[in-house]
């Protein structure tokens, strides 16, 4: 977010600070002023995910090869033009930020409620103006990226500090972003990303000498407008009071008008607490100790590698970060975590191994749901990955480890971090040391890695088929298994809509998945869609820890899962339609769906725990009319295949199988059903529409 409204200020009161480029005629420039480099550019991919997530379908769980798509254009327009992107995405929370961070996630959760309150009386997708990213989206994007053969980096700090580090000290084109403190930092030229023009290859600068210009100010006051104003440092409130005497003794001399708060701020420090020698005053201000030593911390987080200025403190510029897992990690273990980190090649090691702090974001959960939220339903997974990365008994001096987890989810205030300790595996003769999985590069260890993988899913039965099924197809065995004996609320439709759906993506290309669409959107389905991928996520950090026995491109959702077809195999199963038709007549596909269905079955049975039919009273069952215009995307009340009535009937679609609650039935088509044939998702005569 950056400083409270400078974007706006910058754009509307002072337009001059805003300067259209032409990206290809300034790489020629850079090339010109500084030969033998190569114009790069370093990407806030934090901020860039909302542009980059261009596919009208976002509630189902994401449309992940359409995302795919969509990020080799982005890449392949910079390529063309001669621009290399580094990439940059945040791996931390810094507590500074906790309460900034806190204050968004719970103000998601009300938009996250509206969500779901317009899906259950309107059974569509809202309009782009109630959209919210789809789950892990930003952690499964450096992973996309990287598949691209694009240069990713994870910060180990706060990420707008490090971005503007890295492209000051590697003296960078730009930074393309969309975060005000990159005008403030004293770093390379700013460029919007929420401007950016990929045919054109146009976007917008924010100059930051422009705006000292228009404020009459120094580039090294501006650090300190910036606190005034509020960032994600200093909150709004906490300097309230200096704003509005700023403010009041600037309206007695100008009067009102558009952009003074700004105006007013600048002007203060510039005539009151800039000293002749560039020094601040910032004891004058009537601020509590606290609140000073809040805004001097705020001003130093703008303070760069190398940078000095009058004001600066060198034991506030130097403070570093102490490492609280320290005395349970191994030197050689911490460096490797970093490096992985730095280099996203995992997802949460280093967060559990330095600091002890991990952090979710919101999910797409219902408060009134039956369904668990993701947070709980994956708690035991979390235990034991804690348990295979710190230690789970005492230590001599009396410490034992314990994880601090911010996650949100209906319900949770946030007001403080749940303490988790870490689990021994229920095996206890499984308790491999992590410089084997991690250093150790044979056959035996190999082995070693997948039986921990296993362990950490508490899922050592299959073992057996690790080497028999395809990568993507056993993350799926192993995720829909371990939510299933998580969770009491689902049923066998649920199961065979899981299934059928991670069988049939395998098959598609993006282009297959531009022809799927649904006739309503189900919220169940919306949670249960959500609740998989962010199991991915899950399955990317216990692989991280066990030393990646699975390639992490088969644990990707563009690999296993796509959303719209997840949702369309949930309408059906729940609507009692053959397996058949969910598989889409395909035989092999069927024999795949029957063998994974088998061996999940079996699991739970084993486990003590029997699978029910409970088809859902789905939106598509209610009989009423729909337009083929609002169908494409599931905006709609449902439109029924070769069915007038909502039968409720149990069925099983697989024959020989014990389950709680069904008998077996064929597979065949009622011969006077004519087969259900998938419509385009956009009407036939038209183009597919433009996906900026």
């Amino acid at each position: 977010m950056g400083v409270h409204g400078l974007n706006h200020f910058m754009e509307k009161c002072c337009p001059d600070t805003c300067i259209k480029v032409d990206l290809r005629k300034m790489a020629e420039d850079y090339i010109a002023t500084h030969p033998g480099s190569t114009p790069t550019l370093v990407v806030d991919g934090m901020a860039c995910v909302r542009q980059w997530y261009g596919c009208q379908a976002w509630v189902h769980g994401g449309q992940w090869k359409e995302y795919m798509y969509l990020l080799n254009q982005f890449v392949s327009a910079f390529s063309a033009a001669g621009i290399r992107l580094v990439f940059y995405f945040d791996g931390a929370v810094e507590e500074s930020k906790r309460a900034e961070w806190v204050r968004r996630r719970l103000r998601s959760n009300k938009d996250i409620a509206k969500i779901f309150h317009f899906i259950k009386s309107q059974s569509q997708q809202p309009g782009r103006n109630m959209f919210i990213l789809p789950s892990g989206l930003a952690t499964f994007s450096r992973f996309a990226l990287k598949s691209l053969g694009q240069e990713i980096r994870c910060s180990i700090r706060e990420g707008d500090f490090e971005i503007a580090s890295y492209a000051n000290s590697h003296r960078c084109m730009g930074i393309l972003g969309q975060d005000s403190d990159f005008v403030i930092y004293d770093t390379v030229p700013y460029l919007s990303a929420s401007k950016l023009c990929l045919k054109s290859m146009t976007t917008v600068l924010f100059s930051r000498e422009r705006l000292c210009h228009a404020l009459k100010c120094q580039k090294t006051e501006l650090p300190l407008i910036a606190c005034l104003l509020g960032n994600d440092v200093v909150p709004e409130t906490c300097v309230r009071r200096v704003r509005d005497r700023a403010m009041n003794e600037y309206r007695n001399r100008h009067g009102l008008h558009e952009g003074d708060k700004v105006f007013a701020v600048a002007e203060f420090v510039s005539s009151c607490l800039v000293q002749k020698d560039g020094s601040v005053d910032i004891a004058s201000l009537s601020l509590s100790v606290a609140e000073k030593e809040l805004l001097e911390k705020g001003m130093h987080s703008y303070v760069l590698p190398g940078q000095r200025f009058s004001w600066t403190s060198e034991q506030l510029c130097d403070a570093d970060t102490v490492c609280a897992m320290e005395k349970f990690v191994s030197a050689s273990i911490l460096q490797a975590a970093k490096e992985k980190h730095t280099r996203a090649d995992c997802f949460l090691i280093y967060n559990i191994l330095y600091d002890g702090v991990v952090e979710c974001s919101n999910t797409l959960e219902d408060e009134d749901m039956e369904l668990p939220s993701q947070a709980s339903v994956f708690q035991p997974l979390r235990e034991r990955l804690y348990g295979l990365l710190l230690p789970t008994h005492t230590g001599h001096a009396g410490s034992t480890a314990a994880v601090k987890e911010w996650f949100v989810f209906p319900g949770n205030t946030l007001t403080e971090p749940k303490m988790v300790s870490p689990r021994q595996f229920s095996d206890s003769a499984t308790w491999p040391d992590l410089r084997d999985l991690w250093f150790k590069k044979d056959t035996k260890v190999t082995h070693l890695q997948l039986s921990t993988f296993l362990a950490i899913l508490d899922l050592k039965e299959y073992a057996e088929v690790l080497y028999s099924l395809e990568g993507p197809l056993l993350v799926v065995l192993c995720l829909v298994t371990y939510i299933f004996l998580q969770v009491s609320h689902l049923s066998l439709e649920d199961l065979d809509a899981y299934l059928s759906q991670a069988v049939c993506v395998m098959f598609k290309t993006y282009t297959d998945l531009c022809h799927t669409k649904v006739p309503c959107v189900d919220p169940r389905a919306v949670q249960l869609g959500s609740l998989f991928v962010r199991g991915l996520t899950y399955l990317v950090a216990a692989n991280s820890a066990c030393g990646a026995p699975l390639s992490m491109e088969e644990v990707m959702p563009w690999r296993t899962f796509d959303g719209l077809l997840f949702h369309q195999k949930y309408l059906l199963a729940h609507s009692g339609q053959p397996t058949e038709e969910l598989m889409e007549g395909k035989s092999s596909w069927i024999s795949q769906f029957y063998s994974l269905r088998e061996r999940v079955v079996d699991t739970l049975l084993n486990r003590g725990k029997t699978i029910q039919s409970a088809p859902q009273r789905t939106q598509q069952g209610l009989g009423r009319p729909v337009s083929e215009e609002t169908c494409y995307w599931g905006a709609s009340t449902p439109k029924l295949y070769g069915s007038s009535t909502y039968n409720s009937r149990p069925h099983c679609r697989a024959p020989g199988a014990y389950i709680q609650g069904y008998g077996s039935r064929p597979t065949a088509r009622h011969p006077s059903r004519n087969r259900y044939r998938l419509a385009p998702r956009w009407p036939e005569h038209n183009h597919r529409p433009h996906c900026p």
